[in-house]
């Protein structure tokens, strides 16, 4: 089985080929093979307290994810947001996402998180202990549901 070693970084660590790599793979999946048609960049990827977890094999980047930190909570009283979660086609179903989601939740800590997930996947962050919140809604002409996963502890 492939290496699913995970790394974190964050805006400053990365390297302009990781940093590329991990472009290309949100591009090809949300762009091209889900055809959202919303901005991408967001400015977000940049923030200091960004972190970027990815894990790489022969061919690039397999899979990714982020937390991003806002100042005031979002949802409730959580600050912290996991998103972009994102697996390369060839390496689907391998459990990459969920080694991604369990990195960026240690690293976190127990603290509340919120995240907004394709409906479709809400099964992998409920293991996480992560509860939808509300109807589903339409982001990025995707159905999605917020998702909360209370401080922990």
């Amino acid at each position: 089985m492939p290496d699913c070693s995970v790394v974190a970084k964050s805006w400053s660590e990365l390297t302009t080929t990781e940093l590329y790599a991990f472009l290309k793979l949100r591009t090809d999946v949300f762009f091209v093979e889900q055809r959202i048609d919303e901005e991408e960049l967001d400015d977000r990827d940049q923030e200091p307290r960004t972190l970027h977890f990815f894990t790489a094999d022969d061919h690039g980047i397999a899979a990714y994810a982020r937390v991003l930190v806002d100042a005031e909570p979002s949802h409730r009283d959580a600050r912290h947001i996991v998103g972009r979660v994102v697996v390369r086609h060839d390496r689907r179903g391998e459990g990459l996402a969920k080694t991604l989601v369990a990195a960026a939740l240690d690293a976190v800590g127990p603290v509340p998180v919120v995240l907004h997930a394709q409906h479709y996947v809400a099964s992998l962050y409920a293991g996480f202990g992560f509860e939808a919140e509300g109807d589903i809604y339409l982001e990025a002409g995707m159905p999605h549901v917020t998702m909360y996963r209370a401080a922990l502890g």
